[in-house]
């Protein structure tokens, strides 16, 4: 992490469902607001320059066919937000006790851009049986990458969540020590 950027790192929320009412959507929103208060408050600057939001279930990825799905426009603007930040947070639900498809596309796509980041990682899911799932998708990010994976992550079941929001007090306050220990680490690494 040689790269030393001008101001504060820079942050990338990424939500990674294509569900209209995704759950790991509502935990990433949380998340981003948590994110951009403590960016906010430390740098005294709007928080936007700082932190980037992303869902992928507005973006039109191609599949990753190792060939020409590299050129396409929103490739290049993804591999570009994620080369740019310090701190990634992903957001996704679990399907077949994995990270859900759209996003093993997106580190497919992206791949070299993920080098050296800090990640969290937080996913909703089914049922409580899942809850290891994480661990082959931050394996990967981080013997292929050399991403620093926090060993903190949040795992939240359906009884966490009413229609449109995160109500369990646990969870958002497992949300916020996530959200702080990335803002922590990714500045402590900046300045190293």
């Amino acid at each position: 992490m040689s790269d030393h950027p001008v101001g504060p790192p820079k942050f990338l929320v990424i939500s990674s469902s294509l569900h209209p009412t995704s759950r790991s959507r509502l935990m990433a929103k949380v998340a981003l607001e948590q994110m951009r208060g403590i960016v906010a408050g430390a740098t005294g600057a709007d928080a936007g320059s700082w932190v980037e939001w992303v869902d992928l279930a507005d973006v039109s990825l191609p599949i990753c066919d190792g060939h020409s799905a590299y050129r396409d426009p929103a490739v290049g603007f993804l591999s570009g937000l994620i080369t740019g930040a310090r701190g990634i947070l992903i957001a996704s639900p679990i399907y077949n006790y994995d990270v859900n498809a759209n996003l093993k596309n997106l580190i497919e796509l992206t791949g070299r851009a993920w080098q050296d980041k800090v990640v969290g990682l937080m996913c909703a899911a089914g049922g409580a049986g899942s809850y290891m799932s994480l661990m082959p998708f931050a394996n990967s990010l981080m013997l292929d990458f050399r991403c620093l994976i926090l060993p903190r992550f949040v795992y939240a079941t359906g009884g966490a969540f009413t229609h449109d929001s995160v109500e369990d007090p646990e969870i958002l306050h497992r949300i916020e020590a996530l959200v702080d220990q990335l803002v922590t680490v990714t500045n402590a690494l900046a300045k190293a």
